[in-house]
């Protein structure tokens, strides 16, 4: 009787690609708003963050 020859299996890696960042927030899932604010809303350079419109906060791009 033979010996038993046995073999091992190949793994290979699969090779995923990153889904596509947005390009409005960059994949932060973040914009900045400039805000007015003061007496008559007439001082600028104030900034708010919010959710990126496109992606809605997720970072990555819509199909």
């Amino acid at each position: 009787m033979a010996a038993r020859k046995t073999t091992t299996a190949r793994r290979t890696t699969k090779k995923t690609t990153a889904p596509a960042k947005c390009s409005t927030c960059k994949g932060s899932g973040e914009t900045a708003t400039e805000v007015r604010v003061g007496r008559g809303r007439r001082a600028t350079g104030h900034h708010q963050t919010g959710l990126c419109p496109d992606c809605f906060g997720s970072g990555l791009a819509s199909t």
